[in-house]
């Protein structure tokens, strides 16, 4: 049987199921479309520059599954039908979205099976939908545990966005082809594993996540690389503020120049936001984001963080974190009910001159510069949702490319769902 089948197979056998309240199900459709316009002269990411379409298709059905006792659970699968238009090039996507069983058992437990989502505490080592398995159940004094697994292979690569290495960021950008899909279409193949830990109760307000994450390459080429992480955050809120911090610490086995090689690095996020005492819905969020670099010094055991997938620091500047340092202001207003108002100011470091490499002209230092973006959010139905965002990125702020010019994007999206 074809790996490609698997996905098939599982809703086949999930359908199957006794006790599937097929009857009772609920359905919708969601409509997405979004225009950009973006110029960012003297950068490699061509892809992304100019003006880009990508609409989409999305039907979905929740069905609950009904047994005796407290014993509950649904099915929800959807599918999307896309077409993006990008660089003069038209190209449509199918691609199955989140597939998920659901099931919470009278003592507690919880299991997740197919295509879902999964994201780490953090936000920025790997986020986004995946297939495999999911367990979490309630262990008293301990706290809560979940463990999962989950596999890659089967992912349109845009939206899996995998780019650990150059074989998976040229994979990446170049298009699909269906006259040679099976390799176009699908991300790297690689596997997914995590153990979290979450203790709610360990105070009357401090919470406090632990979580262990291994991702094991199995695509077998010059530049196989397997990662794990070791973390951990924690929460206080105290009246109108809140206070977050996390910290990580990575391992990595790669191959480079056809040598094994083994590498340490550490990424960290502090953050402190404050609800203002106003009338309206508001809110200031600092945050900052800290991530190692590569030494100088070539037979260092340390290295670059490298995430497991690619989540844009940025809301103009398109970079992971990776060797790469971020400090960000929000300001989130709510003048009401149906309109949001969030305006950013960040500035980003290099932690190193090699790691980041989305210029053309060399770097002359670690102040890569500053950025500002505005996205406004406007429910004028319960259906309807328009956003708009727009910002530019200044190299000028900084001394790393401070003769290039200014980056721009504006960008428009509207969903409209139908129940």
């Amino acid at each position: 049987m074809s790996k490609r089948s698997l996905p098939a197979l599982f809703l086949t056998l999930v359908l199957l199921m006794p006790g599937a309240s097929l009857f009772a199900y609920d359905w919708g459709i969601l409509f997405n479309q979004t225009l950009g316009i973006t110029d960012s002269p003297g950068t490699l990411d061509k892809v992304h520059e100019g003006f880009s379409y990508t609409g989409s298709l999305i039907p979905w059905f929740s069905i609950p599954i009904e047994s005796a006792g407290e014993n509950k659970g649904s099915l929800y699968l959807s599918a999307g039908f896309s077409v993006e238009y990008q660089n003069e090039n038209v190209i449509f996507i199918p691609e199955l979205l989140r597939t998920e069983l659901s099931y919470t058992f009278d003592n507690g437990m919880e299991l997740h099976a197919g295509r879902m989502y999964y994201s780490d505490p953090l936000g920025f080592i790997v986020e986004g939908l995946f297939d495999g398995a999911h367990v979490s159940m309630e262990l008293g004094g301990i706290g809560t545990i979940g463990i999962g697994a989950w596999y890659t292979g089967l992912l349109y690569k845009k939206n899996a966005r995998l780019a650990i290495t150059g074989l998976d960021t040229g994979s990446y950008f170049s298009p699909v082809e269906y006259s040679d899909f099976v390799d176009t279409y699908f991300a790297p193949r690689r596997v997914i594993a995590a153990v979290n830990w979450e203790k709610p109760d360990l105070s009357e307000k401090f919470r406090l996540k632990g979580f262990l994450i291994g991702q094991f390459d199995l695509t077998d080429n010059d530049e196989t690389y397997h990662s794990q992480y070791l973390g951990a955050k924690f929460m206080y809120p105290l009246t109108n503020w809140l206070f977050e911090a996390g910290a990580i610490l990575a391992f990595a086995e790669h191959k480079e120049n056809g040598e094994n090689q083994f590498e340490i690095s550490a990424a960290g996020e502090l953050g402190v936001g404050w609800l203002l005492p106003t009338k309206v819905q508001d809110r200031l969020m600092l945050t900052a984001r800290i991530s190692s670099g590569k030494p100088e010094k070539k037979d260092s055991s340390f290295g670059a963080f490298v995430p497991i997938t690619t989540h844009y620091q940025g809301d103009i500047l398109r970079a992971k974190l990776s060797g790469l340092s971020m400090i960000r202001l929000d300001y989130t207003i709510r003048p009401c009910e149906s309109l949001l108002l969030n305006l950013a100011d960040s500035y980003f470091i290099l932690s190193d001159l090699g790691t980041y490499a989305n210029h053309l002209v060399v770097k002359d230092g670690h102040f890569l510069g500053n950025e500002i973006s505005a996205n406004v959010a406007w429910f004028p139905l319960s259906d309807l949702q328009l956003n708009l965002l727009g910002g530019v990125f200044l190299p000028s702020a900084g001394n790393t490319f401070k003769e290039s010019n200014v980056s721009w994007r504006i960008e428009l999206n509207a969903r409209i769902t139908i129940f």
